[in-house]
């Protein structure tokens, strides 16, 4: 029974540290001399500018922002409550608090990389003074990071659906 939430810790631990890495880091959209993601644009690893309201689709960047930090504010908040229902659910309860709240967590990604899938080339076409060499980028390890955080997020969710607290 140990091992088994030793496993279930080790499992949302990393689940909220992909989160985390795929929201902050900068590699969303990737090419040989630029890198860019909700947050930035940097062209030849020197020239970075910040995206804000100047940016055509700027409420486009921003719902993906915030449904991703949303995101890994939920993953964490589902952790410290299910760490507090190992101590208070009596014997044979289910995890369903911890659940729904990690549900949450998985849907507020999808729709983040959801949103960006779709709406990354408007963003792209409509601000070209900002992303001039783009067109031949593709899809970086904080986009691949998010789609494999909103799979780690759905199956721990479904587990701690399914588990019970035992002694």
């Amino acid at each position: 029974m140990l091992v088994l939430l030793a496993f279930i810790i080790a499992f949302h631990i990393t689940s909220a540290a992909l989160l985390f890495i795929a929201t902050v880091d900068n590699a969303w959209w990737v090419g040989d001399e630029f890198f860019a993601d909700v947050w930035r644009i940097c062209t030849n690893n020197t020239n970075c500018t910040v995206i804000n309201d100047s940016f055509q689709e700027y409420s486009t960047l921003q719902a993906v922002q915030a449904t991703m930090i949303l995101s890994t504010i939920l993953c964490c908040i589902a952790f410290f409550i299910f760490v507090l229902q190992l101590f208070r659910l009596k014997q044979g309860e289910r995890f369903v608090l911890t659940s729904i709240i990690q549900l949450m967590s998985c849907l507020c990604v999808m729709i983040a990389a959801s949103i960006y899938t779709d709406r990354r080339e408007d963003i792209h076409d409509k601000n070209a003074k900002f992303y001039p060499v783009t067109r031949e980028g593709s899809y970086g390890y904080s986009y691949i990071l998010a789609w494999v955080a909103f799979a780690c997020t759905f199956i721990s969710g479904m587990m701690y659906l399914i588990l019970r607290k035992r002694k």
